[in-house]
This record gives structure tokens, C-alpha cells and sequence, in this order.
């Protein structure tokens, strides 16, 4: 791989740095963000520093998540081909992919604190040279959202730089890929998607296309600068090839519906120059997916003896990628054609839970008004399609696989994305009577049905294991599964107390407040009360490995004592005479005349009653397990008995007869 960009080469790596920079300034000029404005200029310092900013920032982003993706996924940190024992992380490509995340992600937090600075610089109009710039600072970063957004930023991105230079293994390259991926959520939450109308969609797709570009694009990049010439160079390309067709989805279905709430019309797409710019970054894309096609059909399948036709493609690739970010950045600091403020004069629901009022909550409605939460709407569409490809391909090759796991699966995951994205969070954000009953259904009857259909168990024996000492999705799942910390939470008594104990946690302290005026904290919940409900469920009837469950006698016990404290939990809040989260639920002015408190009253009811039919289930399916396990148990002593003549039940005989002889 003679052409390959080096980490090292100072020449290499800066191609795709100036091909972004360019791109930015070119896209910058296209829709006039670098002119001077008309009140409060900051200086021509500022307007350029912003977004060239900007695309530094995104691009080191990328290179750090996608170094770090590289080595949890990509990687084999061994030069054994088929470790048996403890790996050893002694192979050249290990150690430069780690080099190239470290340094990623050391330089990332200091373009975060320089763009804390002149984005304050922009927004109050302070010449970066004038005496007053430190002034007013403190303010912005404490006082002002916008600012404390961007401290979060930069103290997020300081601990992904400390866990770099700490971690050197597997397991430690996967926690640099999920902080990465958390220092990603500030940078969601600002620019277009701060002010819009439709802030939950702008938010969710914005941070889809961050983490999906930053696969793409830091992986390739990763690739190119640390790829062995031959050894493994096939084996990396198919599995990066996996990861950026994934990729390439996500950021369709994300750039999509981030487009769709920027225009008013499709015509503004030609007309405008901000839509002609992203016409443009929709091409650039499309040329990077059809070179993606290319490598499939004709480049991977060669590239172990011949390795130049696909490192040209590759860094070719590499550069419009770059490209793609820096037009990307330019885009972020122009104004769209929808203004980003929201409507004017909202109303009162508006401005506290940043949606509309829905119509009135007839049962029909229930139905039919539906909210697009992208991450959600993904999670539940990808459950369904990846668990079904599994499926088959077990039945392809002849290994039987339930019909009734699969079916209790879908369910579960089409109840999530109703759950999740129709009637039940539309008047959840609104009424403390649906929002409990989306909890109830989140944490009682969806797990249920996740847990029945066994996933980890389907995926362990659907995903081919890998023999050269890398993880993919595979080995990773069961490495959590079997992991301390992953054991911790699916202990039966701590996963009792986590899913019973988390109400009174969440719903008697502003945690629940948080819930329902961020998006961020509605989108914890949901995950939280989500998978207690699934590890508790698991340690009862789950057939998954993980966890070790205790005797069915105990389960039982678990069970009741989990649900009675759900039951007083539910009565607590009837007969509650405040209003939970009344500076929300107190103050939304809807129109139909609710009376917070007897609404509150409602969804306490709902959690007591509701939750009873899980656990009549729940009780039901624990005492079919142990019916059926004591008549394998009988089955396994008769078969026992049969081969060594009741070898054991003469044995026990004998030792009686001896008793009684000794006794007399």
C-alpha cells in the first residue's frame, strides 16, 4: 500500500485537511457567511474562525471516533493468527491505530475550548482583539445556554483525550468509541438544531448524521493511515466495508429528514443558495456511495495480491469525504430558508415541552398522531430487520429457530416504535396519564416480549465468531453479557431493585422534570426504564447468557416483592396531593380544561392496575419454566437410571441397609 496516508507523514495527513479547508471556504462564500454583518460585528477574525472551526472540530471528531471503531471492530491486536490464550497487543497496525486516536483525540478538545471562544465572540458581537472579549465570557459559559452547551463540549472531549492516553486494549478502544460518541451530543444540540420548530427531529437526525459521517469517514481515513501493507488487509476491508454500508444508510435517512425541516417547499432546493450547496453535498455523497459499490463489485475482491486499485479509489474517497465535512460546516453557519427560531408568540405547552398542542385525547387518537423520533423510530425498524436476516440464516443452514421467538420479537419491537413514536409519547410530553402508561408499557410489556424472543442467544449462534483475536458485534455482545459490570446489573436482586427502586429515583426528584423538558433526558428515560424492564425479566424467564438466575422459588419471590412495590408506588401517587413536576405539568395551559392532579390520579391508577397483567404473565411464565424444568430433570434421572440399571437408587438403598445394620 504505497499510496496509503500515513499518521506519521505529515504530508499524507494534510491533503484531506486542506481539501476540507478549501471546501469550507468555498461553501462559506457560496452563501455569504463570511460578510460582515450588519450590527455587532465581531470582525473578519471571527466570521472566518467559526466555521473553519467548525470543520476542524468535525473532522477531528471523526478521526477519533472512527480510529476508535477501527481498533474495537477492525483490528486483530495480535500477530498470532488464531490466539488460543489471553491476547497479546503486539501487532504494528494495533499500535498505529491507537497512536492515531490518541493524537485525534487530544488535538479534538483543543479546537472545542478555540471555538467556545469565537462562537462567544460572534454571538456578542466582541472583536477577538478588544479588551472587553474576557469581560463577558464567564457569563456565556454559565449563564447563557448556548455557552454551557460548548463547556460541556470541551469537559467531555478532555475526558475522551484522558481515556486515549490511558487505554491500549479492546475493551478500552470500545469505551473510546462510546465517549466519542456522548462528546458527539453537544455538537447535536447546537447550531440549526437549537432554535428549530421540530427540535427533537432536527436533534435526533443531526446526531444520527454526526455518528454515521464519523464511522464513514474517520473509519476510512483510520484505515488508510494505519492498514498493514498485506497481512490482513482483505479481512480489514471487508469488515470496514460492513460498517460503511451501514454508514451510508444512516446518513441518507438522517440527511433526509434534517433536510425535510430546513425548506418549505422542494423548489427552495435550486433556488436558494444554502439549497444548492446542500445539492451539492448530496452529490458529493452520492459519488462516495457509488465508490463504496465499486470497491464491493471489483476492488476488495482483489486487494490481497493487487492493493493499488483500491487504495486509489480508497484515498480518492478519503478526500471527498473531507470535502463533504467542510461543505457540511459551511452549511451549519448559514441560515436555511426555515428560520430557526420557533413560531411566533408559542403557547404556553409549546414553549415548555417543545411540541404543538395535539387534538383532544380520544382513544382514536391514540392511533393516529404520531411523532418521529429518529433515534427511537431507527432502534425498533433495525431490531426488527437485523433479528429476521439472523433468523434465516439459521434456517438456511438447517439450524431450527423458533417461530414464536421471532413473533414475540417483532411484537415487541412494533410496540416500541408505537410506544416511542405515536399516540402515547404525543400526549405523554402533555398528560401525566399517558406518560405512565408509556412507562408501563416500556418497562412491563415490551422487555416481556424481548426476552422471549432470546436475542443474545439468537445472535450468538446466527454472527460466524471471529478466530484472529478482534471483536465484532458478536464477541462484543457476549463480552458484555459475560463482563463484571454488565453481571452487576443483571444480578436478579440488583436488577429487582434498579427496576423497582428507579420510580421513586426518577419520578420523586427533577429527574422527571429534566425528562420532559429535554430531549436528551426523554431519550435516558426511555433507554433506562427500557432495559431494567429487560434485565429484570431476563434474570426470571430469560434463556440469554449472562446472568446466573436463581432457583425458581426465589424468582417467584422477586417477582412479587418487585410488584408490590410497584403497586404501592402506584397508590402513593394517587393518593399524592401535589402535582409531580408542577412547574411542567402546572403550567401547560392546555385547552381542554385537565385538572393536573386528577390527571395524576389516572396515571397512578394505571401504574397499579396496569401492571398487574404483566405479572400475572410474568408469575404464569416463571411457573411454566419450573414445571418444565423439574420434568426434564424426571426425564434426565429416568434416562440415568435406564443406562446404569438404578445404579443410584440401589446405591441409596445399600447406604440405608448400612444404617440400620449399624444401628443394631
Amino acid at each position: 500500500m504505497t499510496t496509503t496516508l500515513r499518521l506519521l507523514n505529515p504530508a499524507g495527513i494534510s491533503w484531506p485537511i486542506i481539501v476540507g479547508v478549501l471546501a469550507t471556504i468555498v461553501a462559506g462564500l457560496t452563501t455569504g457567511i463570511y460578510a460582515e454583518a450588519l450590527l455587532a460585528d465581531p470582525g473578519a477574525a471571527t466570521r472566518w474562525a467559526v466555521p473553519l472551526l467548525t470543520y476542524a472540530r468535525d473532522f477531528t471528531a471523526a478521526l477519533t471516533l472512527g480510529g476508535f471503531l477501527v481498533a474495537a471492530t477492525i483490528y486483530s491486536p495480535t500477530m498470532e493468527e488464531r490466539p488460543r490464550r489471553r491476547v497479546t497487543y503486539d501487532s504494528p497496525e494495533w499500535s498505529r491505530i491507537m497512536r492515531f486516536s490518541r493524537t485525534a483525540a487530544i488535538i479534538w478538545p483543543i479546537i472545542e475550548a478555540a471555538l467556545l471562544i469565537v462562537t462567544y465572540s460572534q454571538v456578542g458581537g466582541i472583536a477577538l482583539t478588544s479588551p472587553s472579549l474576557g469581560a463577558g465570557l464567564w457569563q456565556f459559559i454559565t449563564a447563557i445556554e448556548l455557552g454551557q452547551i460548548m463547556v460541556w463540549s470541551v469537559v467531555l472531549t478532555v475526558l475522551v483525550s484522558i481515556v486515549a492516553v490511558m487505554v491500549s486494549t479492546l475493551g478500552g478502544a470500545a469505551w473510546g468509541v462510546g465517549l466519542s460518541a456522548v462528546a458527539m451530543v453537544p455538537i447535536a444540540l447546537t447550531g440549526h438544531a437549537s432554535g428549530a420548530a421540530s427540535h427533537t427531529l432536527a436533534v435526533s437526525s443531526i446526531y444520527i448524521h454526526l455518528l454515521a459521517m464519523s464511522a464513514w469517514v474517520g473509519g476510512l481515513i483510520a484505515l488508510l493511515a494505519t492498514a498493514p501493507r498485506q497481512r490482513r488487509l482483505a479481512s480489514y476491508v471487508h469488515r470496514y466495508s460492513a460498517i460503511a454500508g451501514w454508514a451510508v444508510g444512516l446518513t441518507v435517512y438522517s440527511g433526509f429528514l434534517a433536510a425535510f425541516i430546513r425548506f418549505n417547499a422542494p423548489s427552495e432546493l435550486v433556488t436558494t443558495s444554502y439549497g444548492r450547496l446542500l445539492l451539492a453535498k448530496v452529490l458529493a455523497t452520492g459519488l462516495l456511495a457509488l465508490a463504496g459499490l465499486i470497491h464491493r463489485r471489483r476492488t476488495i475482491a482483489v486487494v490481497e495480491s493487487t492493493p493499488r486499485p483500491f487504495t486509489r479509489l480508497a484515498v480518492g474517497e478519503g478526500l471527498l469525504m473531507a470535502g463533504i465535512i467542510g461543505v457540511a460546516a459551511a452549511l451549519g453557519n448559514s441560515a436555511p430558508p426555515v428560520p430557526q427560531d420557533p413560531v411566533p408568540d408559542p403557547s404556553p405547552t409549546f414553549l415548555l415541552s417543545q411540541n404543538p398542542v395535539p387534538p383532544y385525547p380520544e382513544a382514536i387518537n391514540y392511533l393516529t398522531q404520531w411523532r418521529l423520533e429518529p433515534i427511537l423510530a431507527l432502534v425498533a425498524v433495525v431490531g426488527i430487520v437485523q433479528y429476521v436476516r439472523w433468523a434465516r440464516r439459521l434456517r438456511r443452514r438447517g439450524d431450527a429457530w423458533s417461530g414464536a421467538r421471532t413473533f414475540s420479537w417483532v411484537l415487541g419491537m412494533v410496540v416500541f416504535f408505537w410506544i416511542t413514536n405515536g399516540g402515547p409519547t404525543v400526549y405523554g410530553a402533555v398528560l401525566f396519564s399517558s406518560h405512565m402508561f408509556m412507562h408501563m408499557v416500556l418497562a412491563m410489556v415490551i422487555p416481556i416480549l424481548m426476552v422471549l424472543g432470546a436475542p443474545v442467544s439468537l445472535v450468538a449462534r446466527a454472527v460466524p465468531a471471529r478466530t484472529d483475536g478482534s471483536r465484532g458485534g458478536r464477541e462484543i455482545l457476549l463480552a458484555v453479557a459475560h463482563s463484571r459490570y454488565g453481571g452487576f446489573w443483571a444480578n436478579p436482586i440488583i436488577a429487582a431493585i434498579n427496576f423497582a427502586g428507579s420510580l421513586v429515583l426518577f419520578y420523586f426528584t427533577d429527574l422527571f422534570y429534566l425528562s420532559l423538558t429535554t430531549h436528551v433526558g426523554h431519550l435516558l428515560m426511555v433507554a433506562h426504564f427500557t432495559l431494567a424492564g429487560y434485565m429484570f425479566t431476563n434474570a426470571l424467564i430469560g434463556i440469554d447468557p449472562g446472568p446466573t438466575r436463581p432457583p425458581y422459588a426465589l424468582r417467584l419471590v422477586l417477582l412479587f416483592a418487585t410488584m408490590a412495590f410497584h403497586a404501592f408506588f402506584g397508590i402513593a401517587v394517587i393518593s399524592s396531593t401535589s402535582v409531580l413536576a408542577n412547574e411542567f405539568f402546572g403550567w401547560l395551559g392546555l385547552p381542554w380544561g385537565v385538572d393536573a392532579l386528577a390527571d395524576q390520579e389516572v396515571g397512578g391508577a394505571i401504574t397499579w392496575g396496569i401492571g398487574e397483567f404483566p405479572t400475572v404473565a410474568l408469575a404464569i411464565a416463571v411457573a411454566v419454566a419450573w414445571s418444565m424444568s423439574e420434568d426434564r430433570q424426571a426425564k434426565q434421572s429416568d434416562r440415568r437410571a435406564d443406562r446404569d440399571d438404578d445404579a443410584e437408587l440401589r446405591a441409596y438403598n445399600e447406604m440405608l441397609a448400612a444404617r440400620a445394620r449399624g444401628g443394631k
